[in-house]
């Protein structure tokens, strides 16, 4: 696989040489500093491109190897009159990707929160800090602190009324800290949601079930994947992150099921899945491995991590990559296989990235974006690395390994 990171551009803590030393080729950004529905200029595209390839002549070259994200507007998700132009200015953007040699774009269709956490620093065992989400605590923030209409019939009784008795305890300090942690923007970005306006955001939604939202994203789709197929640059969505319901918005990319219908909706190899491990894990019913079998080929995009399920399965935390819920053997096996299938074809490397590293060692002392810390996803990748290189050697001392895989298991 080709080892990449994420990096958040010029004012991020962890530098390209950083992501060069831990061994990475590749380079996952986006323009953040364009406000979301804006259209990608070359001029743009280039400036980020040069600065990432500044320093190749002289030590190991990096290259932008991966968009995440290429952000839907919220108009779009909402099926508004408004989604032509925004449709519109993101197949310029894809066009413009493309002509800078760009060939991999990373989106998601979450309504109003990228993803949510309860804590962006949970301690572990060994002292250092995770993310984490706790369905008591996101209920103590829906109930107590943003008091949204109707909220209490999303909430078990017992935990609607643990959540109050929580809340009347919590010293202002700490609902600070709640709120600020739970509408937190996008990643990589330290500004939030401000509360006052936030209950504003998702009434937007409150005609828009699944249904309609599944609608809207098949809509999107069936108009920007045939431009992607056309430019060679696969489209990979990324999955819910928690894959389930929150504060009355509907969840439309959860499930193999979910994944299923957005491929069927414009059957395009451009149309695909940025395979997160760790969003579809945290779900007992989705099975990573099965998922990477079943959509292999329609796979462009890889973020490995795992979680941990609590005794509340809707509670997790970020564990070690290779701890946790998810198989990470059964999924790299998968990964190894498919791209074995695909340099028969001679197609390129699949990009990954370890995904949510703990802030640990010296990282403790800085202030870092929560889940990309350096040294946390460098042991990360460490560990996937040594576990890619094991599982290829032991496929390379098989009897042929491809010989039951000659056919490759296409999207059905």
């Amino acid at each position: 696989m080709l080892h990449t990171m994420r990096w958040f551009g010029p004012h991020d803590p962890v530098s390209l040489f950083d992501i060069r030393q831990a061994g990475c080729a590749g380079v996952v950004t986006a323009l953040h500093q364009l406000p979301v529905g804006a259209v990608w200029p070359v001029s743009e595209i280039q400036a980020r491109q040069q600065l990432i390839e500044t320093d190749n002549a002289t030590h190991s070259p990096l290259h932008w190897a991966v968009v995440e994200s290429l952000p839907v507007h919220e108009d779009i998700k909402k099926g508004r009159p408004a989604r032509e132009l925004y449709i519109a200015n993101y197949k310029a953007s894809l066009r413009n990707l493309a002509a800078c040699g760009i060939r991999t774009v990373c989106y998601n269709f979450m309504p109003v929160l990228d993803w949510s956490r309860t804590n962006v620093s949970y301690e572990m065992p060994d002292g250092s800090l995770a993310l984490r989400f706790v369905w008591q605590d996101f209920a103590l923030f829906d109930l107590c602190i943003l008091k949204r209409p109707g909220a209490a019939i999303d909430y078990e009784p017992n935990v609607a009324e643990a959540a109050r008795q929580q809340f009347a305890a919590m010293s202002t300090e700490e609902i600070t800290t709640l709120s600020n942690t739970v509408l937190l923007g996008l990643p990589g970005s330290e500004e939030a949601f401000e509360l006052a306006g936030f209950q504003g955001l998702l009434d937007e939604y409150a005609a828009i079930d699944a249904a309609a939202l599944r609608d809207n994203l098949h809509y999107f789709i069936r108009e920007v994947a045939p431009v992607a197929e056309e430019l060679g640059i696969g489209l990979c969505i990324h999955p819910d992150d928690p894959p389930f319901p929150l504060l009355g918005l509907p969840r439309v990319m959860s499930t193999e099921s979910d994944i299923a219908q957005l491929l069927a909706a414009c059957d395009v190899p451009a149309n695909g899945l940025t395979f997160c491990t760790g969003s579809l894990g945290v779900r007992p019913d989705n099975d990573p491995a099965a998922i990477a079998r079943r959509f292999g080929p329609r796979i462009h995009f890889v973020h490995l991590r795992t979680t941990k399920r609590e005794a509340n399965p809707r509670n997790f935390y970020e564990a070690d990559h290779l701890a946790g819920d998810v198989d990470m053997y059964a999924v790299v096996r998968e990964l190894v296989l498919e791209e074995q299938r695909r340099a028969e074809n001679g197609a390129p490397a699949l990009p990954m990235r370890p995904d949510h590293g703990h802030q640990m060692l010296d990282d403790l002392k800085k202030q870092t974006y929560p889940g990309y810390s350096a040294i946390g996803r460098l042991r990360g990748l460490a560990e996937l690395r040594g576990l890619e290189y094991g599982i290829r050697r032991s496929l390379e001392a098989e009897a042929p390994p491809l010989a039951a895989h000659a056919s490759a298991p296409q999207y059905s």
